[in-house]
């Protein structure tokens, strides 16, 4: 199986940066996507980004996170970051990243890293 750790989680102020991170290990040769999500009470779990793994990096972006919003990837280091510009107040959340085998769902989750943006 795959795991996930994610990381760069914090407080940070409204119009602020954050850079996460989600380091995977185990069997990586049947991964085909990389996806971040984002978990409140009020909206449940979201998509946020994702990127495939190999070969051509194209990624895809929820709306709330165009042009805001940077996914990439470092398949020699094993490691998915999202680079998030310009913080709002609603993007206060648990990050998660997750893996895509290709079938449609995402199987493998990490536990998640707390992102709190200020007014």
């Amino acid at each position: 199986q795959v795991r996930l750790v994610e990381s760069g989680g914090g407080l940070v102020q409204a119009g602020g940066s954050l850079r996460l991170s989600c380091v995977l290990s185990g069997r990586l040769n049947s991964v085909y996507e990389i996806g971040w999500f984002r978990q409140t009470p009020e909206f449940g779990r979201e998509f946020v980004s994702r990127i495939r793994w190999r070969g051509d990096d194209k990624s895809r972006y929820a709306d709330f996170a165009e042009g805001r919003f940077n996914i990439s990837r470092d398949s020699a280091k094993s490691t998915v970051y999202l680079q998030m510009n310009n913080l709002k107040p609603e993007d206060s959340a648990v990050y998660l990243c997750a893996v895509n085998f290709g079938l449609g769902a995402y199987d493998n989750w990490g536990q998640g890293t707390q992102v709190t943006v200020s007014a």
